[in-house]
């Protein structure tokens, strides 16, 4: 539904900017949007779970290289 990609759309776009600057505040944006689709059934919980690992991980990759 319309309600569902815009969830989808909001997680591409939030990702995005964490990528791009990854700040302790956009990771929380970014988690922020995923637990969004847990708790409208978009995401399965395990899959958010490995999800907002793979970005701590990320975050923590590029904190190392900065």
């Amino acid at each position: 539904t319309a309600k569902n990609q815009q969830i989808k759309s909001d997680i591409k776009a939030t990702l995005k900017a964490f990528k791009a600057n990854p700040t302790p505040e956009n990771m929380s944006k970014a988690q922020s949007e995923y637990d969004k689709a847990v708790k409208k059934g978009l995401l399965k919980k395990n899959t958010a779970s490995r999800r907002k690992a793979s970005l701590a991980k990320f975050a923590k990759a590029s904190k190392a290289t900065a």
